[in-house]
């Protein structure tokens, strides 16, 4: 790992921890030229995934996409980076469990609903009426009757 200062590739791991669950890994480290001190952070990330678009457009899966998804539900709703992370990477094992190269995009909009569902119904809502692109205020309130009920 380079030097964020000067660049060098000398640098030591003075100290790693676990976080986020035990999903990331945080390293503590130093550099041996400058003694610049910084951190970094290891992560599995979905390789080789291909998600097939409504369409039948085949892309490959980004994180991004489904980060500013999931920012737009939940703008102006209180939450922390923290929970905000964890519920990521809980939607990535969700993929990840399935075991396989591709998935439609379909599943994955399904995966995010069952998790904001429990996160924040409010950020669920907005999802679903525009993943299930709600065509009239019945469809709407069916939806929220449904989760109203449990």
């Amino acid at each position: 790992m380079r030097c964020p200062v000067c660049l060098t590739q000398d640098t030591k791991v003075n100290d790693s921890r676990l976080a986020e669950d035990g999903f990331v890994i945080k390293r503590r480290r130093e550099c041996q030229k400058c003694g610049f001190r910084f951190s970094t952070f290891e992560q599995p990330e979905i390789l080789n995934l291909v998600v097939i678009k409504r369409n039948g457009g085949k892309e490959p899966y980004l994180r991004e996409k489904l980060e500013g998804g999931l920012k737009k539900s939940l703008e102006k709703r209180p939450y922390t980076q923290e929970r905000f992370k964890k519920l990521i990477n809980t939607v990535e094992r969700d993929i990840q469990k399935r075991k396989d190269d591709e998935i439609t995009s379909n599943e994955i909009g399904e995966i995010v609903m069952k998790r904001l569902k429990t996160f924040d119904k409010i950020a669920y809502i907005r999802f679903a009426s525009v993943y299930r692109a709600f065509e009239d205020v019945k469809t709407f309130q069916r939806e929220l009757n449904s989760l109203l009920k449990k």
